[in-house]
């Protein structure tokens, strides 16, 4: 099964960190990211989808972060 998952934060070093620790754990970059206003708390935010080859049949009560 392909596992996905889509990370976002606020534009902040913890935001590369979580991206960083994504990687190490196996997981690989899918897509660019993206980087938008957030309006409601006047900050920027940043978006990065990842993937992940994983064995096994989907299960909807997976944390994906677990893999």
């Amino acid at each position: 099964m392909r596992a996905y998952r889509l990370l976002t934060a606020e534009d902040t070093s913890a935001f590369c960190h979580k991206v960083t620790e994504a990687l190490s754990k196996g997981w690989e970059l899918y897509g660019s990211p993206a980087y938008a206003h957030d309006p409601a708390t006047g900050t920027m935010r940043c978006a990065q989808a990842v993937i992940k080859d994983v064995d096994g049949a989907y299960d909807p009560e997976v944390r994906l972060g677990s893999l």
